[in-house]
């Protein structure tokens, strides 16, 4: 996927101005990190529950599953580079467990190609690392 692509799905909306004004005001703290890396965003949180829905499937048919029933790219792994806000929740498949996650996105592309890009709220999903204990 190349840059102009990553960057019109990362563009901003009308509908996510509110979460992105938030979003924006907590990244602008300085105690804010920013994480970089391969995400996998959503544009909303019903979305992102219905790719968790399918992914007792493979993650390529899960992504094909929740992208053919929306008008634009509704999920997708991208690298971005973003700014965790709000946890909405935790979602479980039989094989794993994710954090459902506001996150800030500031920038897309490969560590060689990074581009900031105007600020934009997604919805993430975050793997949750589990022990046996």
């Amino acid at each position: 996927m190349n840059i102009r692509s990553i960057a019109k799905f990362a563009g901003l909306t009308a509908s996510l101005f509110a979460g992105v004004s938030m979003l924006a005001a907590s990244a602008a703290r300085a105690d804010q990190d920013i994480e970089y890396g391969d995400s996998l965003l959503c544009r909303t949180q019903q979305q992102a529950e219905q790719l968790v829905a399918h992914l007792d499937s493979n993650m390529q048919v899960a992504l094909s599953n929740v992208n053919a029933g929306a008008q634009t790219i509704a999920c997708q792994v991208i690298p971005v580079a973003f700014a965790r806000g709000q946890e909405l929740g935790t979602l479980r498949t039989k094989d794993a467990t994710y954090q459902m996650v506001r996150v800030l996105v500031v920038g897309v592309g490969a560590p060689t190609e990074f581009r900031s890009v105007v600020p934009a709220a997604f919805i993430s999903l975050i793997k949750v690392k589990e022990f046996a204990v």
